[in-house]
């Protein structure tokens, strides 16, 4: 035996003996914990997931068809037989969205469970590549170079993907929209830190200077979903580029279903969209910026003191109105309320001195806060005060999207795919939503509740006898809450099931709505909110 074959001989046996020891590490592991010593195996072989309710959220997608619909629906076609399919595509996106994700990446942290991708009955996860590859086929961007029959080719497929969003959307809220309800229009701002197209520098409160994208989103704020949102580059946050959209919004809508008012914040109180909207006949309310004209308007009714008492703090008194470049006289409503405590104002002087002034709060001064709106609905003034306040609403809806889902992160190169990806989200969002007002139905449970209480639990996977069976554990501190919770849901969609076997997938779910909205009207006559959540409002104090 040469010297040759006496090294490669001590090479095998240093890998086989570097293999056992490895195995044997594998085995078991023992830990010394302030807890005492704990022994720990890693269970190769074992079937569990992370997501153990996903199969109750599984079920009612099952039932209303809404997640099979939006797969038939998607105009993605592979020709190779190698790639994945479909549903295992938009079910890899599924699960990241629900599961609180914000980044293409953070995918991988879901490819090791077997089990979560079976209950919604995809093949496997994806991985981030795949998907953002996908995404690039169903959106693809608009390169400069791009020109010809090749950008029409780009743009007629952009074209399909938005009919195949705007569809599910519309299902997703179309029976939402039977009531009397409020569209909230508004715009928000998505920061980015890269060379994406669209990252401009322009309004940005958070950081000045940042590049960021545009969120112009249209929200049902009675019933909280999104009934639209649009990205659009970080200079285009006016409202006279989410006027286009919110005009064809409205006028593809039914007349019966039209929202009873439009309302926004003081960015929308101008000509060009107060004009628009009295074109096409329908109802606004928007906040004006104090002008010299509005200040002057104040101190007029300031004087003639005939201020009504509308509640909450707040008193209220009308006029009629035209401000320079309006081109008609229209309906002013002034709120004000009173500021109570001790301020401190801080005064910049010419010299870039800073001095601070405390006013101190007695019966000699009295501090107001006004608000003016501008309106061309006849409501009652009782009614203002109520429908500005619940304006905030529509605020916590925005920061719910922006920081507990995926509305600041999916970004990618191009604008196309981060305006199908936010829109995915939004879509999810509304049928988690429904979901979760099933289960719940008094209040409206942020994510930031929602997600560690319902999807969540450790669920693991046994056969036998060609049965499936998931063992869940909870260890939530509402175990029992969780519980009773869905069990809500299994009554809901079996009283659907068993009442109206006849329906097709497509016809329950507009069912199901109005199942939820009759246990929504029945918990607020019966229980008062327990929870730190807005309540729910069915209709405005208009309607």
């Amino acid at each position: 035996m040469g010297e040759k074959d006496f090294e490669e001989k001590g090479v095998v046996k240093a890998v086989d003996s570097a293999l056992q020891k490895m195995g044997q590490a594998a085995q078991e592991l023992c830990l010394s914990t302030p807890g005492g010593r704990f022994h720990v195996r890693w269970d190769e072989n074992g079937s569990a997931t992370a997501m153990g309710q996903l199969a109750f959220f599984a079920e009612f997608l099952e039932v209303t068809g809404l997640f099979s619909r939006w797969a038939d629906g998607c105009s993605l076609t592979y020709t190779s037989p190698n790639v994945p399919k479909v549903v295992d595509i938009l079910g890899t996106w599924l699960l990241s969205i629900l599961d609180g994700q914000r980044r293409y990446a953070h995918i991988a942290g879901l490819r090791g469970d077997e089990v979560a991708p079976e209950i919604p009955g995809m093949g496997k996860i994806v991985s981030d590549e795949s998907l953002r590859r996908a995404l690039s086929a169903l959106a693809p961007g608009l390169p400069k170079r791009c020109v010809g029959a090749q950008r029409a080719a780009c743009l007629a497929q952009v074209m399909k993907s938005a009919i195949w969003m705007d569809t599910a959307l519309s299902e997703s809220t179309r029976e939402a929209l039977s009531t009397a309800w409020i569209l909230d229009a508004d715009t928000s701002v998505k920061l980015l830190y890269g060379r994406q197209i669209g990252a401009e520098i322009g309004y940005n409160p958070r950081k000045p200077g940042q590049p960021s994208h545009t969120l112009h989103t249209y929200w049902i704020s009675n019933v909280r979903l999104v009934l639209d949102v649009e990205v659009q580059n970080g200079k285009s946050h006016a409202p006279k580029h989410s006027l286009p959209r919110l005009r064809q919004l409205i006028e593809g809508l039914a007349p019966e279903k039209r929202p009873t008012l439009v309302r926004g914040d003081n960015a929308f109180g101008n000509e060009g969209v107060m004009a628009e909207m009295e074109e096409i006949d329908q109802r606004y309310l928007f906040k004006l910026r104090q002008t010299d004209g509005i200040r002057r308007l104040i101190e007029r009714k300031w004087q003639q003191n005939q201020w009504q008492n509308v509640g909450q703090g707040f008193y209220t008194v009308e006029d009629e109105l035209r401000l320079a470049g309006w081109s008609r006289a229209r309906r002013v409503v002034v709120l004000r309320r009173q500021v109570k405590g001790n301020l401190a104002a801080e005064v910049n002087s010419d010299a870039q001195q800073r001095t601070l002034h405390f006013v101190d709060h007695s019966d000699k001064i009295k501090l107001w806060e006004h608000t003016v709106l501008v309106t061309n609905a006849d409501y009652s003034l009782e009614a203002f005060g109520r429908l500005y306040r619940d304006r905030a609403d529509c605020e916590n809806g925005f920061d719910e999207l922006k920081n507990q889902w995926g509305w600041d992160g999916y970004t990618t190169h191009d604008l196309e795919r981060c305006n199908l990806s936010v829109r995915a989200v939004a879509l999810i969002y509304n049928w988690w939503s429904g979901y979760v007002r099933l289960a719940h139905p008094r209040t409206h449970l942020e994510a930031i509740t929602s997600r560690p209480m319902l999807p969540s639990g450790v669920a693991r996977l046994t056969r036998h006898a060609g049965q499936s069976r998931l063992l869940l554990t909870l260890a939530h501190e509402a175990g029992n809450q969780i519980k009773a919770m869905i069990s809500n849901i299994r009554n809901g969609l079996d009283s659907i099931l068993a009442n109206a076997p006849q329906l097709s997938k497509m016809e329950r779910w507009p069912t199901l709505v109005h199942y939820i909205v009759n246990k929504i009207i029945a918990a607020r006559s019966e229980n008062p909110p327990v929870l730190n959540s807005p309540t729910f409002h069915l209709a405005s104090s208009s309607g």
